[in-house]
């Protein structure tokens, strides 16, 4: 037989083979992941009619080859693209996942490990990760709740939802931390309230509570204090109140508080007060203005008086019936006359004291005694005149007496300008509240005069306050030690403070301790139980114990205003000690270096486990299993049974809600397809000329 005849059966052959791997690949053009193939072509033997001989030096005869006649092809490999990555499918499937790099997923089929790079998932009744076309479980690595993270190990399934991830149970604040700028210029933390801060906590059971505290400046540079002020429940309602106790401090503290050292200062006479040293009968005098309405009965009350005392028309003009003289006493037996003018607007006059304004007639219009709408003078002289527009007038000035002029060249006690608003002159009477009043001339103000006792009396109480403008707090007690023979003041200052002293480095406003030296953190410190007002005793195991960290605070300038704040948690990545409320899972979600975390609807995540992937020394040697699976052969290398991080060679990762597609080329395949059946049918001429040649040599004999 020829041997070109069965040559020709292997070139079919082969290529039928080829053709099976095109055919292979195209059908699995959408097949997630899939790799694709190809095929490598060899010779397959040959027959030696004559081997080669070398060249006869002897002779002179050269060498010839060897004559060697083919007998054929073979499939030599079929080779896998098995680390060409395929094109992303974006599915918005949280629990799809393509890997990029050449790891594999492992999974399990209940008996042996298998690779693919399929990362179809689903959760399966058990709520485990599984391959959503076998059921294969996904493999990796536990939670260790010793450590927080993952624990590399032996790689088991991924149970992501069984009963414990389902929710997240409540846990009570442990730390806290404050943030921010205390500006020592702001008024607030000047003020009797402070700078208020405030910081939301947890209790065992999950409730929320508003822990309030205040910052407070002293009178040292780059000194204050921050104290506890009051706990409110999510109602906002006091913990003093919902426990029946009569002071927060019973349910918490947070520190001691202290006593600052003494602080002397010498304070001069501020301008404007007269000053009498002291003589051999009479003690050092401060004579002091007073506002008049804090030494005349009804001032306060007269809207008409406050008008003209900010429009600075008011001044006194009797005394008990007398011209006022400097230092003229006034008693509460002796009645002060002052005269003064005050501007009422038109919308005032019209809103609230029933008369309207006529803008055509430029005149106000009111209603009489008999209910008749009459016009009122624009420029009142007569007695009727004035007695209307005082009658109108006494809803509002309280009383105060409108004068009728005396002759009708003097002017009028009331002035109706061209928009309506009213100037109106008038003269009041006022009874003093106390007997040592005196009329200061040069101020135009009733005056006390203030003694010095030397004696530590109740007078140099208001000597400090009224004299050198000095107050005691709550936390500041000023002592008069002497005055001077010209005035001048020594003042002992002693300031105390609540909670823990706050100190900042004065030279470059940084943090520098909280509560005492080196100490950048206090504690809001909970009492284990409380007696009530009842005599009860009330629990209060619940909560727990909440380190505060100040160090982050600066003590720089900010426009006047503090933004110091209180936040949960320890401020760092982790954020812990936050502290939470029962939670349920709303979601999950993969990260690109294969942890799986839960979100909770209390704003907690948890870290489930992890995707591990596994890598091989020569994955084409992979053998496939089929339904998108591979296993070890000799030639890919073992899988050591604990896998790796997808990022550890930095490389790879693994992104949800995508699919790997198929990485086969169409345009490549339909190529191969047309070079596969072009080689097919030139074997079969082979065979077919074959044939013909052997009908010949049939056909020589007839």
């Amino acid at each position: 037989m020829m041997r070109s005849l069965f040559s020709g059966v292997s070139g079919l052959k082969t290529h039928q083979t080829r053709m099976d791997v095109i055919g292979n690949n195209i059908a699995n053009v959408n097949t997630t992941a899939y790799k694709s193939q190809n095929m490598v072509f060899s010779d397959l033997l040959y027959q030696t009619t004559q081997a080669a001989s070398g060249a006869n030096p002897t002779t002179g005869r050269g060498g010839i080859n060897a004559r060697q006649i083919g007998l054929g092809s073979k499939t030599a490999a079929i080779n896998t693209a098995i680390t060409r990555q395929g094109s992303p499918q974006s599915t918005n499937n949280p629990w799809d996942v393509m890997i990029t790099g050449e790891s594999f997923f492992i999974v399990n089929s209940g008996s042996q490990n298998f690779f693919t790079r399929d990362g179809s998932f689903t959760i399966d009744g058990a709520g485990n990760l599984v391959m959503a076309s076998t059921g294969y479980t996904v493999m990796g690595w536990q939670y260790d709740p010793e450590t927080g993270d993952i624990r590399s190990d032996v790689v088991s399934a991924l149970q992501v939802m069984n009963r414990d991830n389902l929710t997240a149970p409540p846990e009570y604040t442990t730390n806290g931390y404050a943030s921010g700028i205390v500006d020592k210029h702001d008024t607030n933390v000047h003020s009797a309230g402070g700078k208020v801060m405030s910081l939301k906590i947890f209790d065992a059971e999950g409730y929320a509570y508003s822990v309030l505290m205040s910052i407070h400046a002293m009178s040292k540079d780059g000194n204050y204090y921050v104290q506890l002020d009051d706990i409110k429940n999510s109602d906002g309602v006091s913990l003093k109140d919902y426990y029946n106790v009569t002071d927060i401090s019973q349910i918490a503290t947070f520190g001691a508080g202290g006593q600052m050292p003494p602080v002397s200062k010498v304070y001069g006479v501020p301008d404007g007060i007269d000053y009498t040293p002291a003589n051999g009968t009479n003690p050092a005098s401060f004579l002091v203005n007073y506002p008049f309405g804090e030494v005349l009965s009804g001032f306060d009350s007269n809207p008409m008086m406050s008008l003209a005392e900010s429009a600075g028309t008011l001044k006194i003009t009797q005394i008990n019936g007398a011209a006022v003289t400097d230092k003229m006493p006034a008693s509460t037996t002796t009645p002060v006359t002052m005269e003064g003018s005050a501007e009422l607007t038109k919308d005032t006059l019209q809103r609230d004291y029933g008369i309207t304004y006529d803008d055509k007639a430029g005149c106000y219009y009111y209603k009489n005694a008999a209910g008749d709408t009459v016009p009122l003078a624009n420029d009142p002289r007569t007695a009727d005149e004035v007695t209307a527009w005082a009658t109108v007038l006494g809803k509002l000035t309280g009383g105060v007496t409108i004068n009728t002029p005396a002759a009708a060249t003097d002017p009028s006690p009331i002035k109706v300008n061209d928009d309506g608003s009213v100037e109106v002159t008038f003269t009041a009477q006022f009874t003093p509240t106390r007997d040592d009043l005196q009329y200061n001339i040069n101020s135009g103000k009733l005056a006390v005069p203030l003694q010095y006792t030397a004696d530590g009396g109740a007078g140099d109480k208001e000597v400090l306050e009224k004299v050198y403008g000095l107050t005691d707090t709550d936390n500041m007690k000023y002592t008069l030690d002497y005055v001077t023979p010209d005035g001048h003041a020594s003042v002992t200052a002693n300031e105390s403070y609540n909670g823990n002293m706050l100190v900042f480095d004065t030279k470059t406003g940084n943090f520098s301790y909280i509560g005492a030296q080196e100490q950048k953190a206090a504690v809001l410190d909970f009492s284990a139980s409380a007696t009530d007002m009842t005599g009860a005793t009330v629990d209060l195991g619940h909560f727990s114990d909440v380190s505060i960290d100040f160090s982050s605070l600066l003590n720089i300038e900010n426009g006047k205003v503090s933004t110091a704040g209180l936040d949960n948690g320890d401020g760092t990545s982790a954020n812990n000690g936050t502290g939470r409320k029962y939670g349920e899972l709303i979601g999950v979600e993969i990260a690109q270096d294969g942890k799986i975390r839960a979100s909770y609807d209390n704003g907690m995540t948890k870290l489930l486990g992890q995707i591990a992937v596994a890598k091989f020394a020569n994955a084409s040697g992979l053998a496939k299993a089929g339904n998108n699976l591979y296993s070890a052969t000799m030639n890919s290398g073992d899988f050591d049974g604990i896998g790796q991080d997808v990022t550890a060679d930095g490389e790879g990762s693994m992104e949800s809600g995508i699919l790997e597609m198929s990485n086969v080329d169409l345009a490549g395949e339909f190529t191969e397809m047309i070079t596969t059946q072009r080689g097919f049918q030139a074997n079969s001429r082979i065979i077919t000329t074959s044939d013909t040649l052997l009908e010949e040599l049939v056909n020589l004999k007839r």
